[in-house]
């Protein structure tokens, strides 16, 4: 198979394993012990997907924990290297997110047979991942380069290939229908459903129910 076609099939991945999620909470945990109960939490609000960032010390070790003991889809973020694919990829989890892209990092998700949701900011970006074989990719940060109406416009031309976006930097509870009511969004991720000062303070009920609000909020 050439890379080419698998990485299109990890795209397809990728995809699948957001299921009807379409919110995938962007967390930094502090604590690896927290991992558990604050997936388990956003279970219990209907939200099966998290994205657990390498961003503290702790991100491997939870993204490990959440992936070993519950039943939700647990990712890696904040994918830079090929040395975080690794990592992501031997603590079980089931996909990465990326900021960006570059080369080595993709070809080190190919290697492992690892879906990887690069980062996009523009209409060349889209067309190189595109001719990688990408068709699920994040937009970001998506306030900070237009917001919705900036991701219509630049995902006019592409909709016919099937790609889907995943914007993320800014979405809150605010704004994440409208990005959702575009037709090539496949999902919102933000940190609004977790706050890094929840889970800090173990509010887990309270997680819960803001999880089941975002879920109720986007489906109306």
């Amino acid at each position: 198979m050439s890379d080419i076609a698998a990485q299109a099939s990890l795209s397809s991945r990728a995809g699948t394993l957001l299921g009807n999620n379409l919110i995938v909470p962007v967390i930094e945990i502090d604590d690896a012990a927290d991992a558990v109960p604050l997936t388990r939490a956003l279970a219990a609000g209907g939200i099966s997907v998290v994205e657990i960032t390498f961003r503290t010390p702790a991100g491997l070790g939870a993204v490990r924990a959440a992936a070993a003991e519950t039943d939700s889809t647990v990712g890696a973020g904040t994918i830079l290297t090929p040395a975080d694919v690794d990592a992501a990829a031997d603590a079980g989890a089931a996909f990465g997110v990326s900021p960006g892209w570059d080369p080595l990092t993709a070809a080190r998700a190919v290697e492992r047979d690892f879906p990887l949701i690069p980062g996009i900011t523009g209409a060349s970006d889209i067309q190189q991942r595109l001719a990688e074989g990408h068709r699920l990719v994040k937009f970001f940060p998506a306030e900070a380069n237009g917001g919705v109406s900036a991701l219509k416009q630049l995902s006019a031309p592409f909709a016919h290939t099937g790609i889907r976006f995943m914007p993320t930097g800014g979405v809150s509870a605010e704004n994440a229908r409208a990005y959702l009511a575009l037709a090539t969004v496949a999902a919102v991720g933000g940190s609004w459903v977790a706050p890094r000062s929840l889970v800090r303070e173990g509010s887990f009920d309270q997680i819960t129910e803001l999880a089941a609000a975002a879920v109720a909020a986007v489906q109306e």
